[in-house]
């Protein structure tokens, strides 16, 4: 008997795949939202998931895909967007969080899940920042006749991460010099299958209701060391050369034309502010989660690359 109805905005991405995979072992019927079926039929491999196309901007579409739902849960976010307004931050952080609490109170939707960031507040440096801390309010906003319960994880890493994969992808293609910048920036990375367990044993602990919970791995890094450290792994005999503050914003400025989008004024602003727990690790005071630290994992991955 299935333990309960899940439907999760945002399921088809990183961290998605990790928590529909848990659910799916916790006996929970799961539909993911999707724009494009077609690219994701990976999904639907997983017992009891279903994999549902439509627009998530649509409340419609929400509204027929919340009924009998018991828990909702929001991953949706971009790390940057196509124009320089902040348009697309707002669009997607803001907008459809309150699309979303909407529908939930009128359908009935008793529990919702929300991913935020670490670093999210209203006077944040970048517009990624400020947009997901406006995004975790309206779905705050709920209450009380909504459960919420939002999470600010630092930078999240694993086999289908953004941030690994990405720098070691960039590593392979450097002649031997590496030019970082905001090599000083903090992160403290943390392993995405400790945030899926701890979104997927929130959905029951009634001492979640209402909380808001930064979760970090166990080391703090700078993000020149963490660079290093990925060279390492794939033998890469790279210098990483840490760019000044004025050398950092003009490549941000630079890369932000290039296509894809590697690397943004936005970005550069939001690594301005460490992404670190300040307070206690939620992973483990509130959850009982032992923090997996980076070294325990990416080799397995990195290496093969």
């Amino acid at each position: 008997m299935a333990t309960g109805k899940v439907c999760i905005l945002g399921g088809t991405g990183f961290v998605g795949h990790a928590i529909a995979a848990r659910l799916s072992a916790s006996d929970y019927d799961t539909r993911v939202l999707t724009r494009a079926f077609a690219r994701h039929r990976d999904l639907t491999v997983l017992p009891g998931c279903v994999l549902i196309e439509g627009n998530v901007h649509d409340p419609a579409f929400l509204q027929q895909q919340f009924k009998g739902v018991d828990v909702v849960i929001n991953l949706v976010g971009i790390l940057n967007e196509r124009g320089h307004s902040g348009a697309g931050f707002e669009h997607a952080h803001v907008d459809l969080p309150a699309k979303i609490t909407t529908v939930c109170r009128h359908v009935g939707v008793p529990r919702l899940l929300h991913m935020s960031a670490l670093g999210a507040a209203p006077k944040a440096p970048s517009f990624y920042l400020r947009t997901k801390a406006r995004g975790e309010d309206a779905a705050h906003g709920a209450a009380p006749d909504v459960r919420v319960t939002s999470f600010r994880p630092s930078v999240i890493f694993g086999p289908r991460d953004d941030f690994t994969n990405r720098f070691a992808r960039l590593l392979r293609l450097v002649p031997g010099v590496f030019p970082l910048a905001c090599p000083d920036a903090k992160f403290q990375p943390v392993y995405v299958e400790n945030v899926a367990r701890a979104f997927v044993d929130a959905i029951g602990k009634t001492s979640s209701y209402g909380q808001r919970y930064d979760l970090c791995g166990p080391t703090v890094y700078r993000l020149r060391d963490l660079v290093s450290y990925l060279a390492a792994l794939q033998n890469r005999h790279v210098r990483v050369i840490g760019l000044n503050a004025t050398l950092s914003r003009l490549q941000a400025t630079l890369l932000e034309y290039v296509p894809g989008k590697p690397f943004s004024l936005d970005n550069y602003r939001s690594l301005s502010l460490d992404s670190v727990c300040t307070g206690a690790n939620s992973l483990r005071a509130v959850f009982g989660i032992e923090p997996t630290p980076l070294e325990q994992i990416a080799p397995a991955y990195l290496t093969a690359l």
